[in-house]
This record gives C-alpha cells, sequence and structure tokens, in this order.
C-alpha cells in the first residue's frame, strides 16, 4: 500500500509540475508574439514614412521656406517654431516639475492632504485630454491674461492678447507637467533612505542633504524623464491649435509674442487643408520623417545620458 501511494503522489507531483511547464511556456511565447507583433507594426510604419519621403528628404528640404501654396519648398520655419516651443516649455516645465517632486518626496508628511491633493491632481492632468488644454490656453493664457496685460500696460494695444509663442509653450509645458512631476518622484524615491538618513546624521541640513545626495543620485532619471515629456511635447498639435501655431509664416519669429510654425500643425494643415494634398503627399511623409528623428534623437540623448552618468556613478 505504501508502495502504491508513493507512486499515485509522485504521478500527481509529476503532472502538476508538467501542467505549470505547459502554462510557463505558452505565457512566454505569448508575450514573445505580442513583442515580435509591436515591432513589426513599428518597423511597417517606420517603413511606410521613410519611402513615402524619401523624394523630399534633403538638406535643402530641411533649411529652406514653403513656396506655392506650401504645394513646394521646406519646413525651415516650422522646424524653428518647433524648437523654441520645446525650449521655452523646458524651461516653464522643467523647475516646476522637479520642485513639486521634491515636495513630495522629500517634504511631504504621509498622511499629508496637501500631498494627497497634488498627487490628484497631477493624476487628473495626467488624463485629461490635450485638446482641453488647448481650449484652457485660450481661455486663461489668451483672452484673461494676455487681455489684461495689454489692457495695463500697453493701453489697450494688441501684443500678448492674441496667439504667441509663449501662451502655446505654457499651455504645452500644461501638458507634460505630470510626466515630469510622476518621473521625477519615481527618481528620487531610487535613492536609499539609509544615505538621507546618513547624512542628517552627519549634521548637513535637509536641503544639503537634498543637493548632494539626493539629486546627484537620480539625476539620470530627471533627465530621462524630463526629455521623454519633451520629446512628448514636440509632437503634441491639439493644445497650440488655439495657442499659437500658424497656418503660414513667411519670416520666423522675433519674440515669444509672435506666432510660429510647428512640425506637427504643419503635417495636419497639408493633410488636410492643403490647396493639393495629393501633390504634397511626399511632403507631408517627409516631415513626419523628421518630427520622428527629432523625437527618436531626443529619447537617444536621453539614454545616452543616462549610460554616461550611471557609469561615472559605478
Amino acid at each position: 500500500m505504501k508502495k502504491n501511494t508513493k507512486v499515485v503522489s509522485s504521478d500527481f507531483f509529476s503532472n502538476k509540475k508538467q501542467g505549470i511547464d505547459i502554462k510557463s511556456k505558452l505565457i512566454i511565447g505569448t508575450t514573445q508574439v505580442a513583442v515580435l507583433l509591436i515591432i513589426s507594426i513599428l518597423f511597417v510604419i517606420l517603413g511606410i514614412i521613410i519611402y513615402e519621403g524619401r523624394e523630399k528628404f534633403s538638406w535643402e528640404f530641411i533649411s529652406s521656406f514653403p513656396i506655392n501654396g506650401m504645394t513646394e519648398g521646406g519646413i525651415f520655419p516650422a522646424l524653428i517654431g518647433t524648437f523654441i516651443l520645446v525650449v521655452v516649455m523646458s524651461i516653464a516645465a522643467v523647475p516646476f516639475g522637479t520642485i513639486t517632486a521634491l515636495y513630495l518626496t522629500e517634504y511631504a508628511k504621509e498622511n499629508s492632504k496637501i500631498a494627497a491633493a497634488v498627487r490628484f491632481s497631477v493624476r487628473t492632468l495626467a488624463v485629461v485630454p490635450s485638446i482641453i488644454f488647448g481650449l484652457f490656453g485660450l481661455g486663461f493664457f489668451i483672452q484673461f491674461l494676455g487681455t489684461g496685460m495689454d489692457k495695463t500696460f500697453f493701453g489697450g494695444e494688441l501684443h500678448w492678447g492674441q496667439p504667441n509663442i509663449l501662451w502655446a509653450s505654457l499651455t504645452m509645458s500644461l501638458l507634460t507637467l505630470p510626466v515630469i512631476i510622476v518621473s521625477v518622484e519615481e527618481a528620487l524615491k531610487t535613492i536609499p533612505r539609509e544615505l538621507r538618513e546618513a547624512s542628517l546624521a552627519l549634521g548637513a541640513t535637509k536641503w544639503q542633504t537634498i543637493k548632494n545626495v539626493v539629486l546627484p543620485g537620480s539625476v539620470s532619471g530627471i533627465m530621462t524623464g524630463t526629455i521623454l515629456a519633451v520629446s512628448r511635447g514636440a509632437g503634441e498639435v491639439a493644445p497650440i491649435l488655439f495657442t499659437g501655431a500658424a497656418y503660414y509664416l513667411a519670416t520666423l519669429p522675433e519674440s515669444l509674442s509672435d506666432q510660429f510654425m510647428n512640425l506637427g500643425y504643419h503635417i495636419y494643415i497639408m493633410s488636410t487643408q492643403s490647396s493639393d494634398v495629393e501633390k504634397t503627399m511626399p511632403i507631408q511623409f517627409a516631415t513626419t520623417l523628421v518630427l520622428l528623428i527629432l523625437t527618436l534623437s531626443l529619447n537617444l540623448v536621453a539614454v545616452i545620458i543616462r549610460s554616461r552618468i550611471r557609469r561615472r556613478a559605478k
């Protein structure tokens, strides 16, 4: 009887182990298929864009103005406008996002109602549709703040109460702010609590600990999150539809109160409101290729910065 019991037990555990192995292989295989499918879709999209835009993509295309109703020429003003937008947006969003993340991680108590309200606000902003940010920018920055500035400082003359690159950048900064806050907060949390306690035990103040221990140790994560947020902002169109993007400009913006051309908005205009959509199809794909290269370059910069900082830390 004992031998039969041992045989039955071993068969039971053997069958159970085989069932677990089959399930594990099935899960692993499904995951690999999903990964290959995603990669394949990505390469198909990139292949179509590169193939369709290869004829127009050149240095002349990048460095020249659009002509003949934007059916010919290049995208230089849209490229410069996108660059200025990204720079001003970063100056506005990164400091505030970093300071907010520092407060939530280093200063706020676990049961703080203010911290809970801030986190709720960040989560809410993260799921708000981007077009809502555009409408907010139109109502607050242009009609309220800009018009108020014109009445106060310029006697009602129109300067800031109109769409321009400053209001578009500030609107875009609000869109990317949740991404920066969350990424910086997660980077700060990677620093062990023991390092903070050791610094405080040696007589350092709270700010000295943050400046000399926390920030240097998490700078790679902060830079990565910042650049990813910036790369997202570079491709967004809806927030700048009402706040600063122009259909066409024969000159580059000379100040923050000027309108500007944008790569994403330029693609939208070319594909929906061009005088000859079929004729401008190669320009649309070439512009999309430039925008993708810009976005991928920003992501590549983030990877390089993170890897170099990690090497120095080791």
